[in-house]
Parts: C-alpha cells; structure tokens; sequence
C-alpha cells in the first residue's frame, strides 16, 4: 500500500475514533463494510419506495457518511448531543439500523469467503468435505482392486462409503457468518456509547439484523459417485438474496414491539450498580426475544416535509 492504515482511515469521513482504530487493525475490511453499509441503505430504500417516508438518504455515498434522518438526528454521523432527547425511536428507525447491520454482515462474510479479508475464509466449523470424496475414491477403488484379486490391503478398509448415517458431510466452502457477525457487531455498536434508551434500542435491532443473516443461510449439495449413485453428498451454506433478508425484516417491522426502558438493579449492597434495560410495554413480564424489532415512540407523519422527523413530504412523487 502507498499509503499507510492510518492515513487512510483518517480520511474516510464519518467514522468515530473506536471505528477508526477497527480500520487502521483490519483496512482490507473497509471495502466490504462500505459495501455492507451501502447495499443495507439501498435495501431500505426498496422496501420503503412506496411508503410515506421512504428511507430519507441525504449528504455522501461512501457507505459511512450517508446522513440518514430519522427523527432530528442522523444515523451514520455522530449523534449532536443536542438532539438526542428528541430523536425518535420509530419502526423505521428500528428497520433502517437493523438492515444496516444485515447488509454488513452480510458484505463481510460474502468478502470472507471471496478471500478478500485476511483474517477470514470460509466457515471453519463446516469443513471436511475434499477428504472425505478422496476417502471414497481411495475405497472404490481399493474394492474394485479386491473384486480383481489384486490384492487385500490399502487404505480403504472395505468401507465403501465414508458417508454419515444421514446421508451427507460438510463440505465446499460455508459462508463465514460468524466472522461476519463478528466484525459487523465491532463496526455499528461502537457508535452507542450513551447507555440511554435509544442507544439499547439500537444495538438490539443491530444485533436482530445480524440474527437474521444467520437464520437465513441456505444449504446446498453435490452428489459423489459412480454413475449418479450419490455415495456421498458433501454440503455447504450459502448466503441468500440479500433481498430475501430485507423482506424477512420487513416482516419483523410490521411486527415490531413498543418497548421502555427501566431502570435495574445488580451488584451487592454495598456496591450496587443501576442500568438501563429494554421491557416490553404491554406485556413487561414477557421476555424480549432477540429476532425482535423494537421502537421506543410512535412514526411521526411523514406526509408533509419535515427536516425534524426526516421527512421529504410525498409532494411531487409518484404514486
């Protein structure tokens, strides 16, 4: 590289100083989180394109410095301390910050696989797969060598078929979600750094979006055999449409849940500590699940143009 980590982690606006020194620790990162945070922005203003507000974008197309107003605030630049008691904690917000965090694990764990970050690859839990076609070849053909009388021994044991009781083993190249997940969960929630509501509000529809990407890999197989026979079915997972994640959680922001923030308790008596956590407002006994959306206040109308709620009006759209 010409030019150093540091300097260019510098100069990418929008980022705070703990996202700054993730850029300066893993650069080849950047490109697939700018990715992630732009095919998240672009999945949003799909889903919402006939909607009232429809995913409001204003100001730079990097990835990182799109000043997306949901409520008085912006959502990828620092948070003015002067706003934040009046920035709304709506199901738009709630989908917009979750689909942001899917689109970012989703773009890190696409570039694992592609091998364009270092620290990543495939799926390392999921793996075994080329062994285990070499096994049945070195079988079939130590059986076929018997069947011939050339001899007893080798390697393959008379097995015939390496193959687990279900029928198939891992195998090919498993999107790496975990490191996806990992990274993405180090990029978004550093920004929440307050402990108020919103900031719990916003780092538990990140981490349902990152959820999302998890609950929604596909596997797929291939068959190994002699003339079709499927001795052995080696198996991978594969990342979805990005489009079938952004409808999974539009579906979740129809079903959002209205929560509040109350004040808990831990510690000893001696040293007791008090936080904030998130409860459900009807029903504060039921317990929150983590696939769940949540908002603190109701939507705004988006009907006339207002800069306070992120609302460009519905004057002069299409219908």
């Amino acid at each position: 590289m010409a030019l150093s980590a540091d300097l260019i982690c510098g100069k990418i606006h929008g980022l705070t100083a703990k996202q700054r020194l993730l850029c300066a620790a893993k650069p080849d990162a950047m490109v697939a989180i700018s990715n992630g945070a732009k095919l998240g922005l672009a999945e949003c203003q799909e889903q919402f394109k006939y909607h009232r507000w429809n995913c409001t974008a204003i100001g730079s197309r990097n990835g990182f410095g799109h000043v997306v107003v949901v409520g008085m605030c912006v959502l990828f630049d620092q948070f003015p301390s002067s706003c934040r008691p009046h920035y709304r904690g709506s199901r738009e917000a709630a989908y917009l910050y979750a689909v942001w965090s899917s689109g970012l694990t989703y773009a890190i764990a696409q570039a694992c696989s592609q091998g364009a970050i270092s620290s990543c690859g495939c799926d390392p839990t999921k793996r075994g797969g080329k062994e285990l076609v070499r096994s049945l070849h070195r079988s079939r053909a130590h059986n076929a060598a018997t069947a011939n009388g050339n001899g007893g021994g080798g390697n393959g044991g008379g097995n015939g078929n390496p193959a687990s009781p279900n029928g198939w083993k891992w195998g090919g190249c498993s999107a790496d979600v975990r490191s996806g997940a990992s990274l993405a969960k180090r990029f978004a929630d550093s920004r929440e750094t307050e402990g108020d509501a919103r900031s719990l509000m916003n780092l538990h529809n990140n981490k349902a979006g990152r959820k999302m990407v998890k609950s929604m890999l596909k596997k797929e197989c291939k068959c190994h055999g002699v003339s079709g026979s499927c001795s052995l079915k080696t198996c991978w997972e594969k990342l979805p449409a990005f489009r079938d994640i952004g409808d999974a959680l539009m579906k979740r922001y129809r079903e959002a849940k209205a929560v509040v923030a109350k004040e808990s308790r831990s510690g000893n008596n001696s040293k007791p500590r008090k936080s904030l956590t998130l409860q459900l407002r009807r029903k504060p006994r039921n317990k929150l699940r983590i696939s769940e959306l949540v908002f603190l206040q109701p939507s705004p109308n988006y009907c006339e143009a207002d800069p306070t709620t992120g609302s460009l009006g519905v004057v002069g759209r299409r219908c």
